[in-house]
């Protein structure tokens, strides 16, 4: 059946719809959803790339691989970095999810780069939003919003992303520096007019990507110092989790922060990323404990590989249950995904 047509019969029918693409991080936000899944796979195939707009428009269940393989050879990327976790992996699952790599902070995130979308809400139509080109997108920009909905407000059937050209060169560096000198340092630099791509600190070793042109990725060595790192794959086993600091059983949080955020006492192991923005902690605490610590620093706690959800705060959980109801007024589509739903 047709995805348009079999969410307007589960609206009409009051039938719950689970929404599955590849299934490659379905351990997000886990929570029971219902058993009748639509399948987006199906939904494949680049319908548009103009290297030289800078733009690229395919269906939502394309596989990423096949978008990073075709950009790559125009010598350009998506520049968020978005994580794979499986090579099942699908465009609309990376734009649902909303997740972005190390070069976050300083390429901007996943929604930064979102310029439109194809969307079938929650009774079946089928809504356009934004374009395929900067101009083009005006107006309260719903395409954005799709970015961390897990396909609560529609379901993504095309989209429209914009890209980059890919740097000219990259390199690593290594030093050996404690927590506080290390996000001492990073802090530092970010105000420098450096060509910082990555920044992560972990045991000891911090570790900074430069990206660019020949010319200002040397300078940027020389002003930084270190070694240059010999583990070229460092960043992409950071950005897929296959560092050894993630092959643990323990539950897996991700703290955000401001990013001039100094040493936090932090009730377990942690991989400071994004210059210092984000802390991956790996630990048996609470929720509401380690919640406490990041509000006091000014961020927030989410689980990953954790199974206790973090309570939306009352004004968020309005503005979310106010968003649901416009474009899901039947709660159908993957219910319970983000926040539980009104009584």
């Amino acid at each position: 059946m047709d995805p348009r047509e079999q969410i307007r019969k589960a609206f009409l029918e009051k039938n719950p719809l689970s929404i599955c693409g590849g299934g490659s991080k379905g351990f997000l936000n886990s929570a029971p959803l219902p058993e009748r899944k639509l399948h987006t796979t199906g939904m494949k195939g680049v319908l548009d790339y103009e290297p030289e707009e800078l733009f690229i428009r395919a269906r939502a269940g394309t596989p990423l691989q096949e978008i990073e393989d075709l950009l790559h050879k125009e010598q350009q990327m998506l520049p968020f970095e978005p994580p794979h976790f499986s090579s099942t992996a699908t465009l609309g699952g990376c734009i649902a999810s909303g997740i972005s790599g190390p070069a976050r902070p300083w390429r901007g995130a996943a929604r930064d780069y979102v310029l439109g979308c194809v969307l079938i809400n929650g009774k079946g139509e089928r809504l356009r939003f934004g374009g395929e080109v900067i101009k083009n997108v005006a107006g309260y920009d719903v395409s954005r919003l799709q970015c961390g909905a897990f396909g609560t407000l529609g379901l993504l059937e095309e989209l429209s992303i914009k890209t980059l050209p890919a740097p000219e060169q990259e390199l690593t560096l290594e030093l050996e520096l404690d927590q506080p000198r290390a996000l001492e340092r990073m802090q530092h630099w970010n105000r420098l007019p450096l060509p910082l791509s990555a920044a992560a600190w972990q045991q000891g070793k911090l570790r900074i990507r430069l990206s660019g042109t020949a010319v200002a990725v040397e300078q940027g060595r020389r002003h930084i110092g270190g070694e240059i790192s010999s583990n070229t794959s460092y960043w992409q086993d950071l950005k897929e989790q296959r560092l050894k600091f993630f092959q643990n059983d323990k539950p897996l949080w991700r703290i955000s922060l401001p990013r001039d955020c100094g040493p936090l006492k932090l009730p377990g192991d942690t991989l400071i990323d994004w210059g210092g923005a984000q802390r991956w902690l790996l630990s048996e605490s609470s929720c509401q404990e380690l919640a406490a610590i990041a509000v006091d620093a000014g961020g927030y706690v989410s689980p990953f590989h954790a199974h206790s959800p973090v309570p939306l705060a009352p004004a968020l959980l309005h503005l979310h249950q106010r968003l649901k109801n416009a474009f899901d007024p039947a709660g159908i589509l993957n219910a319970g995904r983000l926040f539980a739903p009104s009584p």
